[in-house]
């Protein structure tokens, strides 16, 4: 059975696991995707907004003075973040046939964060992804508060994957300046980067070829797992959009949360910050599990513009939004 067209890295790195260990490889299948109990109606007017139904806001805004730029397209430099690291691109809104959408994985306020590259198609997806990682952010990404917590000179020597498990050989700058209390991030940002995979459920590590037990204090002595740092996740993700890219009406929102009653929110906002869509949907799993979310937000701009997709959980205290995450993006 061949892989979908949307699953082209999994099916890229699967090529690569069965060529470096064609004796045996799992093939292993991961399927997140959940029915999501969504719909939309006519619009209502501002409060009277139902589960699943969208409501725009239309506000007088001041026409930009100059064109957003186009995706990724934040300074063309900016400080080195704590790593040293960063590049100048992010995804375009749509990948060519021929080119495969990574996810890679950053830090933003001590907790993960995913994001995303296009790169050309190869069967060595699992090395391609690493590399993004080792670049670190991008201008915009790092205007967006995402770091690195690797060190800059950290070079990938090498990676194989058999069974299921990517074994990943780093220079000895990966351990560099390590402790009990920054190394589990650290390695959490390898660990979910390269599980992206239907072809890896696990990572080992070596320092300079020599396999370890132990970095920065952290025991590394067993195939690291997603499990293992799920503490490191914040309440919500956003896999979809990424930051800087460009996004047309309607935009797809998709991540995970888990969250009070799985109830996830999203709005639109303008480059003033005020609120021109907004709709909300439920998780596949919440309170105390994390599940998938997916939903379509209409909105309407008269202009390609900046503006930022939000996504949050309304507090069942007084209803104000936490655990807020927000991805700048162009509207067009």
């Amino acid at each position: 059975m061949g892989w979908p067209p949307h699953c082209e890295g999994a099916r890229a790195i699967e090529k690569e696991a069965r060529h470096e260990a064609p004796a045996r490889h799992d093939d292993v299948r991961r399927f997140a995707r959940h029915g999501l109990r969504d719909g939309h109606s006519r619009l209502a007017g501002p409060g009277s907004i139902r589960s699943g139904h969208v409501v725009q806001f239309r506000t007088r805004r001041r026409r930009s003075s100059s064109s957003a730029p186009a995706a990724g397209g934040g300074p063309s430099s900016a400080a080195p973040s704590p790593g040293g690291q960063q590049q100048t691109q992010a995804p375009p809104a749509q990948a060519p046939a021929s080119a495969v959408g990574l996810q890679v994985w950053f830090t933003q306020h001590g907790k993960l964060f995913v994001t995303g590259r296009t790169i050309p198609a190869t069967a060595g997806v699992g090395r391609a992804a690493v590399d993004r990682l080792l670049a670190g952010p991008s201008a915009a990404e790092y205007a967006a508060a995402l770091r690195s917590q690797i060190p800059a000179g950290t070079a990938l020597l090498g990676l194989r994957i058999a069974a299921g498990i990517a074994t990943v050989d780093l220079s000895s700058s990966f351990e560099s300046g390590a402790s009990p209390s920054t190394m589990p991030v650290r390695i959490a940002q390898m660990v979910y980067t390269l599980t992206q995979f239907p072809t890896v459920t696990g990572v080992r590590f070596q320092i300079n070829g020599q396999g370890v037990t132990v970095i920065g204090g952290v025991p590394v002595q067993n195939p690291q797992t997603r499990a293992m740092y799920g503490g490191y996740l914040p309440a919500i993700t956003v896999q979809s959009p990424v930051i800087g890219q460009q996004v047309t009406s309607p935009v797809t929102v998709s991540g995970t949360a888990d969250v009070f009653e799985a109830v996830v929110s999203v709005r639109v906002l303008d480059p003033a910050g005020h609120e021109i869509a907004r709709t909300f949907t439920t998780a596949s799993c919440g309170t105390g599990c994390r599940g998938d979310y997916s939903v379509t937000v209409p909105y309407s701009v008269p202009h390609p513009e900046l503006g930022t997709i939000e996504v949050f959980e309304s507090s069942a205290k007084d209803g104000l939004p936490v655990n807020v995450q927000q991805i700048p993006v162009t509207l067009r």
